[in-house]
């Protein structure tokens, strides 16, 4: 018994004095980062602004995979949680895949708590609360107001069932008291062209697609759906400080690995992401996008994921939105 006692503390403190070399040996190959939706939109954007960053600092290639396969994002998010867990497949993985995909659709096949390993928090991205100019409303207090005086729900226009400006815009309602009739569109573009051409009055949209029409006074901002006001943006109030304390709706975006990745693998990884977003021309390239770096711990991270599922899910199963 002496024996086979002794041999389990020799092995116990074998594998101990190994972990800081497996640490120090981590990666001797490529790392790929997998986009689980097609190239071109905002998780491209975060992922690819610290791939490079990465590779450098981690001495090997960190290649961006976009697997759009389909079920908003779901399908590459499970394959990842189905990889082998060795710090050399990645997800980059945000509030849609995270926690609001597990109340809108059934058998994802993961579990966004148990199935990955958070490495850290690349950013967030607020929405805004936009009005055509037409509209005379200059704050959250007067848009409440205007909407309490409708007779009818008032239309808000967002970017499809399910995203989450649309669980915006019922948060929103939610919060203020007022009812609402969501008018989903087929992607960002199309809510903005329809704003821009006062066919909706209102709508809740992202920052990078609705710049242009701001500037050229074809739409108005009157919020940010953050609880901090945006760095592109330190004029425009949040929803929060505007008439709804404690409104937060963001896209949070971040890197994970699959659960059961070595901590000493998921430690150095996240050392080398917060070195990575401490960086200037990292941080002005998120901050030109609307988003915010958030450089934090992955225990942080799995704070969030945990914070967000459960808020979402619980609005989801409130305004009765049935899982597809």
């Amino acid at each position: 018994m002496l024996i086979r006692i002794s041999a389990r503390l020799a092995a116990l403190c074998l594998a101990l004095a190994l972990m800081p070399a497996q640490a120090q040996q981590y990666p001797t190959r490529a790392i790929t980062i997998v986009i689980p939706l097609p190239p071109g939109g905002s998780n491209d954007i975060m992922a690819r602004a610290v791939a490079d960053k990465l590779s450098a600092s981690l001495r090997q290639p960190v290649v961006i995979e976009n697997r759009a396969t389909g079920a908003s994002g779901t399908v590459g998010t499970r394959s990842v949680a189905r990889a082998a867990p060795d710090g050399y497949t990645l997800l980059l993985g945000y509030t849609s895949t995270l926690a609001t995909a597990p109340s809108m659709l059934r058998n994802i096949g993961y579990d966004p708590r148990k199935d990955f390993a958070p490495i850290g928090l690349i950013g967030w991205a607020p929405a805004l609360l936009l009005v055509h100019p037409s509209l005379a409303v200059r704050s959250v207090t007067e848009l409440i107001a205007l909407m309490k005086a409708s007779p009818e729900p008032f239309q808000v226009g967002n970017p499809g069932t399910g995203t989450v400006n649309h669980l915006a815009s019922e948060l929103f309602a939610r919060q203020a008291g007022v009812k609402i009739e969501p008018i989903p569109y087929k992607g960002s573009a199309p809510l903005s062209t329809d704003l821009m051409g006062g066919h909706v009055k209102v709508g809740f949209n992202p920052i990078p697609v609705s710049r242009a029409a701001m500037d050229a006074g074809l739409i108005r901002a009157i919020a940010a759906t953050s609880m901090k006001r945006s760095t592109l943006l330190p004029d425009l109030p949040t929803v929060a400080e505007a008439g709804l304390p404690g409104f937060d709706a963001v896209l949070n975006y971040g890197l994970l690995a699959p659960a059961g990745t070595p901590r000493p693998i998921i430690e150095r990884l996240n050392k080398e992401l917060r070195a990575a977003l401490s960086l200037d021309d990292v941080r002005r390239r998120l901050l030109q996008e609307g988003a915010e770096p958030a450089p934090g711990t992955p225990e942080e991270q799995a704070a969030v994921i945990d914070r967000e599922e459960t808020k979402w899910s619980t609005l989801i199963k409130a305004i009765g939105i049935e899982p597809e």
